[in-house]
């Protein structure tokens, strides 16, 4: 299994596999197919035997505002340097090959040659361990309570500088 980036014509797998992967945190096609539209390099997907195995999902926003769970963003903040990593999406065959981390590191790499200096997430289902694996580290305000409401009760937002 490769990664390679994220086309148009992948757009219906990628729609699948989230239907698949995401029953906890399900989302509309359409918030999917933005999410693609505002960073496309670091939209990458999983390709293996009989197709797709993953994607992500990556897009400049502001500090401490990482949009609503099945939200539309609309426009993408210009004036930013920050990145999110809306998501990373694996098929139970692609869990624990070390997909994930190769595909931070090429995040990392498409941020850095945009001249993004950190990187976001909005951690759940127990995830902050392998986030902070990653370099990521938790953050908190009072402002990003209200935002991390419409995930669950455990997301939590983390932070990776870049520099």
């Amino acid at each position: 299994m490769r990664w390679r980036q994220m086309t148009e014509a992948d757009m219906q797998q990628v729609i699948d596999l989230a239907a698949v992967i995401h029953l906890d945190h399900p989302e509309d096609d359409d918030v999917i197919i933005e999410r693609r539209t505002f960073f496309p390099e670091a939209c990458l997907v999983l390709e293996g035997d009989g197709g797709l195995h993953g994607y992500t999902l990556v897009h400049p926003v502001e500090f401490e505002k990482p949009p609503a769970l099945n939200a539309l963003i609309g426009k993408a903040p210009v004036q930013t340097d920050i990145v999110h990593i809306h998501d990373i999406a694996l098929a139970p065959e692609a869990r624990g090959t070390g997909a994930s981390g190769k595909a931070i590191e090429i995040i990392v790499e498409k941020a850095t040659d945009a001249g993004f200096k950190q990187i976001s997430i909005v951690a759940v289902n127990g995830t902050e361990p392998f986030w902070e694996k990653q370099g990521f580290r938790h953050h908190t305000s009072e402002k990003l309570a209200k935002k991390l409401a419409s995930y669950d009760g455990t997301a939590s937002y983390m932070l990776r500088p870049l520099v």
